[in-house]
């Protein structure tokens, strides 16, 4: 059996909100979701560092965000064990492609995924991707930019 999460995190990964306004944000997310089955798997989870928010068996190709070339993904798990290793002070990376400065975070995955402190996430949503106007709506009750992963286990 499979598992599959709806999934929103703060575009800085180092952010994360407080207690009144994850639970704000949380229950805006709420009345976004279709029924009770859904509802009873939203959870607002705080990390003491920063996690990969993995999108799980969807990604195929991550690519650079400045000349757009593929990233090996053997190059990007070697990057992120360092880094998790370390415990995740930084996420900068120089990418091998062009030889530029970047963030693990700003790479461009194929499937949407990231890193992040702070998540909120629906186990068994019941619907698809979130609207720009409801990923926008959460945005203002958290207070802070937002991006959306469906994980699928």
């Amino acid at each position: 059996m499979s598992d599959n999460y709806l999934t929103v995190i703060p575009t800085d990964p180092y952010w994360r909100p407080g207690k009144d306004a994850a639970d704000r944000a949380a229950a805006a997310l709420s009345r976004m979701l279709p029924d009770d089955d859904a509802r009873r798997g939203l959870e607002a989870k705080w990390h003491d560092s920063v996690e990969v928010v993995w999108c799980g068996s969807s990604l195929e190709r991550i690519f650079c965000p400045h000349c757009g070339a593929d990233c090996a993904l053997d190059w990007w798990a070697e990057a992120v064990s360092h880094r998790y290793d370390e415990g995740f002070p930084t996420l900068v990376v120089t990418v091998p492609c062009c030889d530029v400065a970047t963030s693990l975070n700003e790479l461009v995955y194929d499937w949407p995924m990231g890193f992040a402190q702070f998540r909120i996430e629906v186990l068994y949503p019941n619907r698809s991707w979130l609207t720009d106007e409801e990923l926008a709506t959460l945005a203002a009750v958290l207070g802070h930019p937002l991006r959306q992963i469906l994980i699928h286990i």
